[in-house]
Formats: structure tokens, C-alpha cells, sequence
């Protein structure tokens, strides 16, 4: 994994290391759940500019254990959330009982809800142009009040250095508090950490969360979700692509964190 070279120094105005925290196989997860997470950052929301939350998953997880860049990248912001269901469960199962899912995409729904109210304002990185129209369709009609600081979908190719710093300018100047980034992983864990501490807003990786807002992506029903099934149902929909993943960082994830404890 190349982290790239550019970065700068950042004082985060919150210490990181007051969130409690939950090491599952090198990635120190917080304890928390949907609820105090929301909370967490919508209180915070002004002092977190410029840190970033990483969304982790068994797969991230996984490559995580196996990369040791990706894991500092993993470690390096303010939280790594637990996304997965296998995740929380593994915390339950070290003894924080407090400790549940906070899935990126019902994350940043959730955070929609409650900018109405708040006056947040949100900008989108990542995907495709055509997937950001639908997503501005969908949000207009369901949170007419949120306030959209602007969109952006990059080219499928490593951005000049000029390019880089046009799309920061870009994001700066809309005054974000949000910059939700879908690149998909681990693309977007490092855009992420290569960008701490030079855009305005709190960055967080969602992943696949802009092709379910958009209906590209039908998500997994509430009781499969609730069930750590979700992983299941996408690979019902895209086996030729996920199976050979899931199996291979299932598998991994099963002997290192349930059986030996790491």
C-alpha cells in the first residue's frame, strides 16, 4: 500500500486517547455504539475538522493485520469505528458490553437527520458523477434543509499534485463540517490520511454508502444487518467478485480473532 508522501503536521483539538478502545487484531477500535458516536461528533463536530474516522470492517481489519501502513493509516485518526457486526461481537466478547455496530452507511444517514436541526454542512467526495446526481436528488427530497458545501467525483487515475490542491481549495471554500469520502477501501483510508490537517470538516470513509443512498446498491434487510448477515446478502448480489474475498478474510478473521485471541 503506498501512503504517498504528502502530509502535514496536525494537532488534533481532541485527544484521541480519551476514547476508550478495543485492539482486535492490531486495529484499536473505539467502544462505543451508533447513539454515543453520533453524539461524540455532533458535539465535537468543530474541533474534529481536519481528523478523519475510519469505518472498519473484517476486511479492513484483515489487511490491516497483514499491512503495517494500513494499519497506522487504521490507528492514525481520531477513531476507527466499529463497522462490522463481527466486530462489535468480538468486543462484547472481550468484556465491553457497551460496545456496538456503527455502520457507515446508517452513520451518515443518521447524520442527515439531525444537520436539518444543527446546520452541518456536507460535502461528497468519490463515486461516479452519475451516482452523485442521484444522491442530490434523494437528499433534496428527503432533508430539503441540509446544506450540500458540494460534490465531487475524481478521475479514475492518480491526481497531479496541482489537481490535489484545486480539489482542497474546492473543499475548503464550502466550508464543510462533513466530508464524507467513497473510494471504497483502502483507497479511501489513505486519500484520508494524506489529507488530515489540509481540508476543513471531519473526513469519514463510507465506502459503498454513496451507491446505497443512490439506489445503485440495494442494502442488506434491517434483520440480516442485525444478524452480522449483511456481508452475506452482498455476496448473494456480486459473488464472482466477492466470494474469493469474503472466504479468504473470513477465514482470517475467524483464527486470529476468535480463536486466538488477537
Amino acid at each position: 500500500i503506498n501512503m504517498g508522501s504528502k502530509y502535514v503536521k496536525f494537532r488534533p483539538k481532541v485527544d484521541k486517547e480519551s476514547i476508550p478502545k478495543c485492539n482486535i487484531m492490531g486495529v484499536d477500535f473505539a467502544i462505543t455504539d451508533m447513539d454515543k458516536f453520533l453524539k461524540f461528533t455532533a458535539d465535537n463536530i468543530k474541533d474534529l475538522s481536519g481528523d478523519y474516522i475510519c469505518f472498519s470492517n473484517v476486511h479492513t481489519t484483515v489487511m490491516a493485520f497483514e499491512n503495517e501502513r494500513y494499519r497506522m493509516i487504521q490507528n492514525g485518526g481520531i477513531a476507527a469505528a466499529p463497522d462490522g457486526g463481527p466486530i462489535s461481537s468480538i468486543g462484547r466478547k472481550r468484556g465491553y458490553k457497551e460496545m456496538g455496530r456503527v455502520a457507515g452507511p446508517t452513520f451518515m444517514e443518521k447524520t442527515f437527520a439531525i444537520s436539518e436541526e444543527r446546520g452541518f454542512r456536507h460535502f461528497f467526495y468519490g463515486t461516479t458523477q452519475d451516482t452523485l446526481d442521484k444522491m442530490r436528488v434523494r437528499l433534496e427530497k428527503e432533508h430539503p434543509a441540509l446544506q450540500i458545501a458540494g460534490m465531487y467525483s475524481p478521475p479514475f487515475r492518480p491526481l497531479t499534485d496541482e489537481e490535489d490542491e484545486e480539489i482542497i481549495r474546492m473543499i475548503n471554500e464550502g466550508h464543510p463540517d462533513f466530508i464524507w469520502v467513497g473510494l471504497g477501501a483502502p483507497k479511501q483510508e489513505i486519500w484520508m490520511a494524506r489529507h488530515r490537517g489540509r481540508v476543513e470538516g471531519l473526513m469519514a470513509g463510507v465506502g459503498a454508502a454513496f451507491d446505497f443512498y443512490a439506489g445503485n446498491t440495494k442494502r442488506a434487510p434491517l434483520w440480516m444487518q442485525e444478524h452480522n448477515l449483511e456481508w452475506f446478502y452482498r455476496l448473494m448480489q456480486n459473488p464472482r467478485k466477492l466470494v474469493r474475498r469474503y472466504v479468504t478474510t473470513n477465514a482470517k478473521f475467524i483464527l486470529h480473532a476468535f480463536l486466538l485471541g488477537k
